[in-house]
């Protein structure tokens, strides 16, 4: 079984707060991803719009519109579900942000590498 590459501990994440950060590559390209609780489930994303491939967050792990329901891309206005990444409303509808996949166990939170997002090089 593959225990993942620890993120953060659970408690990092916070009921509709502020998101962590990391760093990864997406089809060979450094970007970020971003971690949340949602629901009491933690959930990422590469932290790129489906609309336009910008970083989303307002200020740096601030993904959340006012009322804390959804993300919002702070340049396109693209509105997305935290739930599953899609998006609901903007300019991509029935796009969706690319998910990475997490999980917690022992007060800890890992992510899973997959075909297009796999761990950022190191120098």
């Amino acid at each position: 079984m593959n225990p993942g590459i620890e993120l953060c501990d659970s408690q990092a994440l916070t009921e509709r707060g502020k998101a962590v950060l990391f760093d990864v590559r997406l089809w060979n390209e450094h970007v970020r991803a971003f971690a949340l609780r949602f629901e009491g489930r933690a959930v990422a994303y590469v932290n790129r719009c489906a609309h336009v491939p910008a970083e989303m967050d307002w200020q740096p792990g601030e993904f959340l519109d006012d009322s804390r329901e959804w993300i919002i891309c702070s340049i396109h206005g693209a509105v997305y579900d935290p739930r599953s990444g899609e998006c609901v409303g903007g300019p991509c509808v029935r796009s969706r942000l690319i998910e990475v996949p997490v999980v917690e166990r022992d007060g800890k939170v890992y992510w899973y590498p997959s075909d297009d997002v796999q761990p950022a090089l190191t120098d």
